[in-house]
Order: structure tokens, then sequence, then C-alpha cells
């Protein structure tokens, strides 16, 4: 019988691909009634890279986006701390890539409707769902009137409906909106020169006020620069009242960073050039003990949504629509299958879920911050390289990115 998947996202589009790839049936119900290419920059890590090239999306890859070569940290006063190599750069069989989200997610939902022809229904929203006989029926409703659009039926449903999940709130009434941990993101693009090795991510400054800058496209002889800027606010800062997509003032955040011009990057520079600004808050939620309920699921931020530290949100929804679709194959659309997933996949994500509450591999950035707030003439005598290297090396044990584990490992669909 046929698996339905609630929400078009990067997740849902992959476990779509990924099912095509099976010659597993599904449906994609979307609540939007047209996708559009929204979102800022991500980064792909090698291991959901080496998923995407298994489903032939390497070229499609490199058209929408730039080969990571190096990750580099800076303390408030621009001064080195810490750099290392990452994706091919680093040793590791694929590509780290830094890109738009909506570039991706239309890529990917471009190449399955090419590839498996009308499989996603657009303006259909899961809001619930009741056990039959034969697995699964839904209900879709349009979210613009809330008119009921009737039902469907399938042998599983995957809730990848995002962080605000319709479905994962059926499941877990009391839980409450998304956590907010006191931080603030003003994100824009802006046009600006190349800097370190022209496919460098930085993190500058500390947890309370940080800057994250890369480029995620080449624009003549300079790049489009993806930035964030992170700002810790008063314990009584009323963040729900903030829209996902509010746009942002950029005189709320500049001032905190007017003095940041650097040799090797202009932080006001590049935030006073970009076309827009918008507003988001830093949420995620806490770690589920359980995603599968009978035959539904949760996958992606429906199910582990994470701080965006440390770049793996989208590189963790991708390995689980993957492991999901390896399971289907395995086992069948059944409750069992869904099981199988959550097994091989809760507790590994929501390991890297509570590491990026702790910053992650960011959280360099506090430790030489609080030993030296005044800058230092030397790193080494501030964080020794052999303590840089294992908390950059802790990180990436957690959230499975060593290069050696992503190297051994093959595709999980072949």
């Amino acid at each position: 019988m046929t698996v339905l998947i609630a929400g078009a996202g990067i997740g849902g589009l992959t476990l779509g691909l990924s099912l095509h790839q099976l010659g597993i049936p599904f449906r994609i119900f979307e609540a939007v009634e047209e996708l559009r290419p929204l979102g800022v920059g991500i980064n792909l890590q090698p291991q959901a890279a080496r998923e995407l090239f298994a489903l032939g999306l390497e070229e499609g890859l490199d058209g929408i986006g730039l080969r990571t070569e190096e990750v580099a940290y800076f303390s408030v006063h621009g001064q080195p701390i810490w750099s290392e190599p990452r994706g091919q750069a680093a040793g590791y069989a694929w590509p780290q890539y830094s890109l738009h989200r909506g570039k991706l997610q239309m890529r990917l939902y471009q190449t399955l409707l090419a590839r498996a022809g009308d499989v996603v229904a657009t303006g259909a929203a899961v809001t619930d769902w009741a056990e039959v006989d034969d697995g699964v029926e839904i209900k879709l409703t349009d979210r613009r009137s809330g008119q009921g659009l009737g039902t469907a039926q399938g042998a599983v449903i995957i809730a990848c409906d995002g962080i605000n999940s319709t479905l994962r709130a059926r499941l877990y009434p009391d839980e409450g909106p998304a956590k907010w941990g006191g931080t603030m993101m003003w994100r824009g693009t802006s046009r600006g020169p190349r800097f370190l090795t022209g496919r460098s991510v930085t993190m500058t400054g500390e947890k309370n006020r940080k800057f994250v800058c890369y480029p995620i496209a080449d624009d003549g002889d300079g790049s489009l620069l993806n930035w964030i800027a992170d700002l810790t606010m008063p314990s009584d800062y009323d963040w729900r009242k903030q829209d996902w997509n509010r746009d942002g003032d950029l005189q709320d955040v500049l001032p905190h960073f007017a003095d940041w011009s650097f040799d090797w990057l202009d932080v006001p520079g590049v935030m006073t050039a970009a076309d827009g600004i918008w507003e988001y808050p830093m949420v995620d939620r806490d770690p589920l003990p359980c995603w599968t309920h009978g035959p539904v699921t949760l996958l992606g931020d429906a199910a582990h949504a994470m701080y965006p530290i440390g770049s793996n949100g989208a590189s963790q929804g991708i390995i689980a629509a993957r492991v999901l679709a390896r399971s289907l194959r395995d086992h069948g659309p059944t409750p069992g299958a869904l099981t199988d997933y959550e097994q091989q996949r809760r507790e590994a994500v929501n390991a890297v879920v509570l590491a990026n509450r702790g910053d992650g591999p960011d959280k360099i950035l506090d430790i030489v911050a609080a030993r030296a707030p005044d800058g230092f003439s030397d790193i080494e005598t501030i964080m020794p390289m052999a303590e840089r290297r294992a908390l950059a090396d802790r990180y990436k044990s957690v959230a499975g990115m060593a290069v050696a584990a992503v190297n051994e490992t093959a595709a999980i669909i072949n």
C-alpha cells in the first residue's frame, strides 16, 4: 500500500525520491498552495551529500551551491582561534555544500516531479488521522480557508511537517510551543568580496554576540554571502510575537557589530549590503522518547528540530529519510518498518539536538572569550591545539561526521 507523507520540505522530498528509487508507492501532501524557494543559507555535510549523490543529484547540487573548503572560528576581536578543512579538502569522499535552503528544496521538488510525476498535492494540509483496517486514513484541510478536502488512505503516514508539526502536536498535545534559548537571529544575504579561501564558513564572537558568514554562490569577482547575526536577549523578551518570516530592522542589530571591521571581513559592511533582513528566534524542541505510534512516525524537524549550530539540521533530516526508506523496503510499509527506523535514528539524532543546545562546536568561542576577554597574542597559551582539536572532533563524532566513519559507510540505499 501507499506511504503517505505530510510535508514537502527537504526531508519529505528526500523520502519521496528514495521511495521512488525503491519502487515503493507514495503520496506527498503539502500545506502551502505553491512551493517557493524560501529560506536562507544552509550547509549539507558529506554524509548527506553521499545520499543525494546516490540519488543522482551531484550535478544538481553543484548547480545551486558551493563545495565548502574550510570552517574557521574567530574571537570578538577578529583573531583566529581554530580552522580546519572541510569536505573533500578534509579527506571526505564527498563534498560539503554551502547553498540556499530554498534552492535545494526546489531542486529536490523538480527532480521528484520529473521522475515520479504527479505525486505531490499542494494546498492540502494533513490535520488528523485515524487507524483503519488497512493502515491509516488522513484528514486533509485547506489551511487558508479551513475547508475540508476529504481524506486519503495509505499504509503509514510520515510526519515531515516541520518544527510546528500538526501531527507531532496531535501525538503530544501537552508539549506546547518550540523552546527558545534566549537568542534572536538576524539573517540576510549580501553581495561582497571573496574572503579567506573563498569557500570558508566562519563563526566570530561568542554565544551572546556572534556573526556567522559563508558564501553560497559566486557573484562575478565576489560572492553571494549568507550571514547570521546572533544576539542574546533579555529574559523577558517576548519572542512569540515574532513571525517566522518577519522582516528585521538593521538598526536593531548593526550597532552591536559596528566595530567588527577586520582585515579578513568587514562585518558591518556585509550587513549593510543586504538586500533584505529577516528576524528569527533560535528555537528547537525537546528530544522525544518515542517517534512512532502505530502507523505514524516523525521525520526531520517534526522529530528533531535543533538549533542551527554545527550545520546539521538538513543533513540529519536527509539521513533519516534514507534510513526510513530502507526500513520500508526491508519490512514493507508497516508499523514495524517505522519502529526499525526509529531504533536506528532517534537516540543518535537526539544527542545532536542536545549537543547543539550546548553550543556544539561553537563552544570554542565561549571558552576563548571567557579566558581572554581582551584578546590574545598567542592562542596556544589560551586554548592549546590539543584542546581545540578534541572539541571539534567530539562534535563530529556525535553528529556522525568523523571523516573515517563517513568514508567507511556506503550509501544507505545503493
